[in-house]
């Protein structure tokens, strides 16, 4: 198990489309499982819920989620990419341009 200087876990944050939902879920096992934290996307806008089902609603929670995960990033140690099948929308490529320029380290789940 790796651990960060101050002797805790190390943190990691996925990022990637919530288009592959299960696969973030199936990432998030695995990282939990080899004794990392695990930060990860909280919500699927692209699956039916009361709190984004008017247009409005989903935009205005689409800009505080991206605002969120990009908190999440500066709280993680490194950041992990589920890409299955190489894939890299625009918000992921905003985020890991976000974690490069804080000098965090990225990972990929597959080759890009």
């Amino acid at each position: 198990m790796q651990t960060t200087p101050a002797d805790r876990p190390q943190i990691v944050v996925l990022c990637g489309s919530t288009r592959f939902w299960d696969a973030l879920t199936e990432a998030a096992l695995y990282e939990t499982a080899a004794g990392r934290i695990v930060l990860a996307p909280g919500c699927n806008l692209k699956e039916a819920h009361p709190l984004w089902a008017e247009p409005g609603q989903a935009d205005r929670l689409k800009t505080m989620l991206d605002d969120l995960h990009r908190r999440k990033i500066d709280l993680a140690d490194d950041v992990l990419v589920v890409n299955p099948g190489g894939y890299i929308g625009d918000s992921t490529r905003g985020e890991i341009d976000y974690a490069r320029a804080l000098g965090k380290p990225v990972r990929y789940t597959h080759p890009i």
